[in-house]
């Protein structure tokens, strides 16, 4: 920790009404972006897609288990890995519980992978998560959505991942999708992010950002050298 400078409380309150005011700044430019999401153009999915699930071979019309609106958290969890992505696994840990919530906002929560269902089952029960999982092992709905590559990608120049071309170090990448069904049982994509894009849905790295330290990871081998899975860390 470096040094730092220590003033009196006034001079504190003085400085923190003025990161405040930088703080409600962002938040009305985050209010002005969360309006612009909601005004981008659809895109009708019109391919058919079949996931195996707890219950079965499960349609993406049935991921959304009878609501309009379904985010899809594309899980980094190839189908041969032995163990699913330390990274998503950390994001992971943020949705136990907020699916009943959310399911009271007209909004499904499923969780997207290659890797075969009982993989995922496995992995699930290891890590005590209850929200939905599904595996996509026999369609191309992860490479359609651009977090799946082949092995021809891979030799290429470059991937497809987060809207450009470039080197990606694994076959698998994080993301998240969203769909709108209407009425009529159309389905359309709305949203999809990648990358720093995912931030948003780590409540963890919120609560670390508040610290003194904050993320602490510049020094690091790489990003989030330090992380573990939640069974791995010593002490």
């Amino acid at each position: 920790m470096p040094e730092h400078r220590v003033v009196s409380k006034d001079e504190w309150l003085e400085a923190r009404k003025e990161h405040l005011a930088k703080e409600k700044e962002l938040t009305r430019l985050r209010d002005k972006l969360s309006r612009q999401r909601r005004e981008l153009p659809w895109v009708l999915v019109d391919k058919n897609y079949l996931f195996d699930a707890p219950s079965g071979k499960e349609s993406l019309a049935d991921l959304f288990d009878g609501r309009s609106q379904l985010i899809i958290y594309h899980f980094m969890y190839g189908r041969d890995w032995a163990e699913g992505c330390p990274s998503c696994s950390f994001w992971a840990d943020n949705f136990n519980g907020v699916d009943i919530h959310l399911n009271h906002r007209d909004i499904s929560l499923v969780a997207v992978s290659t890797a075969p269902l009982k993989t995922l089952n496995a992995y699930k029960k290891r890590m005590g998560w209850t929200f939905k999982w599904v595996s996509s092992n026999g369609n191309n709905f992860n490479h359609d959505y651009d977090v799946t590559f082949t092995p021809e990608e891979m030799r290429g120049d470059g991937v497809y991942y987060n809207y450009r071309v470039s080197k990606f170090p694994s076959e698998e990448a994080p993301g998240v999708s969203v769909f709108y069904k209407s009425e009529e049982g159309d389905i359309f994509h709305t949203y999809s992010c990648y990358a720093r894009g995912l931030d948003m849905l780590n409540g963890a790295y919120h609560f670390i950002d508040l610290t003194p330290k904050g993320r602490d990871e510049d020094g690091l081998a790489f990003t989030m050298a330090w992380l573990r899975r939640r069974d791995q860390y010593e002490g």
